[in-house]
């Protein structure tokens, strides 16, 4: 079955649904991949910081060799690592995602955060600190690091750029000074998040976006035992015995409804099929805004611990 798609601004289109790949673990992420590719998804999210393209390459490297797709058929997404904010590091960045995931092009890279962290140890050290512990920052500015992913899209590397956590203070001024505009902001996004405004200003910039966590991101490393968990709410729950469907399914399309891009991530082959079986129902637009209201600002994938840095997206005095 085709996947229905969202256009971007620049007259490429992204699948709706993909499938997500943050914190799949080596060792299961290949097989994931060529699960969901047979299960119909042809999107597929991905990060240098993730530390698992090569296996994601692996699968997608398979799934071409056997027939079950082209490259053309699949639409693969990256993102700009914070290490890697200086210019002159951002085209060997993508190289580098390029080499794991076996590609000659990306369908969309991403700045991942506006926060830039110092470059060490060849790149070695994703999450560089000092001897105290202390994070160690870049001073690049995310606006000189947007005109080098420009260079990407004009060297062929890539086809789409756009951003992931930036706030619309941080977009406008990405927009400022943009040849090629954002296509895409990718951010965290649920009932208990839901963005709607952020969701709203993106659009009035012809930038699309695509919800991260969508299911609540029970596995996040910080997770606390008492945390609430999204897919347990009573509320959701209900929604999922109204239409037979499973929790999972009635957040996944919730977003579609939406028209917002939603990669749930599953390492599990029957939740990633169940998790893909979304477009045989519709949520009415009573429960629609009954899930709208269950928003409490509640951000799972907050960064607390470098909130201090410059260019921190979620500051008590951003509104969106």
């Amino acid at each position: 079955m085709s996947v229905p798609s969202v256009k971007l601004s620049n007259g490429h289109s992204i699948p709706i649904i993909g499938i997500g790949t943050w914190k799949s673990p080596t060792g299961q992420v290949e097989q994931a991949v060529k699960d969901a590719i047979d299960a119909g998804y042809r999107h597929i999210d991905c990060a240098f910081a993730y530390l698992n393209e090569t296996e994601v390459g692996n699968a997608i490297a398979a799934k071409i060799a056997d027939g079950t797709i082209k490259r053309e058929d699949i639409f693969i997404t990256s993102k700009l690592w914070n290490i890697f904010h200086d210019p002159k590091l951002v085209r060997s960045a993508v190289e580098k995602s390029l080499k794991f995931l076996k590609l000659d092009y990306l369908d969309l890279y991403l700045i991942h955060w506006p926060m830039g962290y110092a470059y060490l140890n060849n790149g070695e050290t994703l999450f560089p600190k000092n001897e105290k512990e202390e994070w160690i920052f870049s001073e690049v500015d995310y606006v000189d690091t947007w005109k080098a992913m420009e260079e990407l899209v004009e060297a062929g590397l890539v086809k789409s750029i756009g951003l992931s956590n930036f706030n619309s203070k941080q977009i406008e001024r990405v927009l400022a000074v943009a040849k090629i505009k954002p296509v895409m902001n990718q951010v965290e996004c649920h009932p208990y998040l839901t963005q709607k405004k952020l969701i709203e200003f993106c659009r009035s910039k012809g930038i699309a976006v695509t919800a991260y966590s969508p299911l609540g991101s029970n596995d996040r490393p910080w997770a606390k035992p008492d945390d609430p968990q999204l897919m347990d709410d009573p509320r959701i729950v209900a929604l999922a015995e109204k239409y037979q469907k499973t929790p999972a399914q009635i957040l996944i399309r919730y977003q579609i409804q939406r028209r917002v891009v939603v990669i749930p991530k599953s390492v599990t082959k029957s939740r990633i099929i169940s998790n893909f079986d979304v477009f045989g129902f519709e949520l009415s637009s009573e429960d629609i805004a009954s899930i709208d209201s269950i928003d409490c600002n509640g951000r799972l994938c907050h960064l607390n611990w470098v909130s201090h840095h410059p260019h921190y997206p979620f500051g008590t005095d951003v509104e969106f």
